[in-house]
């Protein structure tokens, strides 16, 4: 999966409710056709999906973020559990199958100014 930048999230924006979107790519080989099941781990920060959370890197500050299924952002890219969904995704032999990932960081949050990351594993079963 690329590295999500979420840019920058501006404390103006925090009160004009104005969230900050951005999407990243996973992509997915075979050597084969295959169907494949992709899964986005809970965050590395808190454990959960909803809200996964970005961690101040030089200090405590939690961000809430999400990663969806689609750009409506209404399902969240998740294992299956916890209310989230898997996308299932035909892989054609030796032809790369590039999926977008959604994410936001909602508006309306009082953090202070810093870096903000989170780790998060992708499974791909087939």
């Amino acid at each position: 999966m690329t590295c999500f930048d979420f840019s920058t999230y501006n404390h103006i924006c925090q009160y004009l409710n104005i969230d900050v979107d951005s999407t990243g790519t996973i992509e997915v080989s075979c050597t084969a056709n295959s169907s494949v099941s992709i899964a986005i781990g809970p965050s590395g920060n808190t454990g959960g999906f909803s809200p996964r959370k970005l961690k101040q890197t030089s200090g405590s500050d939690l961000m809430n973020y999400n990663l969806y299924t689609t750009s409506a952002r209404t399902t969240i890219w998740g294992d299956g559990t916890q209310g989230t969904s898997t996308v299932n995704q035909l892989v054609r032999k030796q032809s790369p199958s590039n999926l977008t990932v959604y994410g936001t960081v909602p508006a309306s949050q009082d953090v202070y100014v810093g870096l903000y990351t989170d780790s998060l594993v992708v499974t791909i079963n087939y």
